[in-house]
């Protein structure tokens, strides 16, 4: 069974920036989509950023595009988010997913075949 396991939550202010990490348990980084998704309080799990197993397609939630990164690095089994610019409505809960056939990018929630359990980022105004 793979593990997903995301790091680098905290408390930032507005403005701020944060990288998160997520380390696969097997080496799954270069063969599958990568994805990040969010899920604020009271709302919806929802996709952030995602990035295709060749690294050659990439696709971001418009509310992030142009402040958030997602990046892999298949030697470590890793896949990053750096987050910048951050604003409170970017508080939630950030989930590292992968899904080895997603059937469409950017992939939806059911697309994916493996979740971290989250970390929690809290922007303060």
């Amino acid at each position: 069974q793979v593990q997903l396991v995301e790091s680098g939550g905290g408390l930032v202010q507005s403005g701020g920036s944060l990288t998160l990490s997520c380390a696969a348990s097997e080496r799954i980084v270069s063969d599958y989509v990568m994805g990040w998704f969010r899920q604020a309080p009271g709302k919806e799990r929802e996709f952030v950023a995602a990035n295709s197993w060749s690294g050659g397609t990439t696709r971001y939630a418009g509310s992030v595009k142009g402040r958030f990164t997602i990046s892999r690095d298949c030697a470590k089994n890793t896949v990053a988010l750096q987050m910048k610019s951050l604003k409170p409505e970017d508080t939630a809960v950030y989930y590292c997913a992968a899904a080895l056939r997603p059937g469409q990018m950017p992939p939806a929630d059911g697309d994916m075949d493996y979740w971290g359990k989250g970390t929690l980022v809290t922007v303060s105004s």
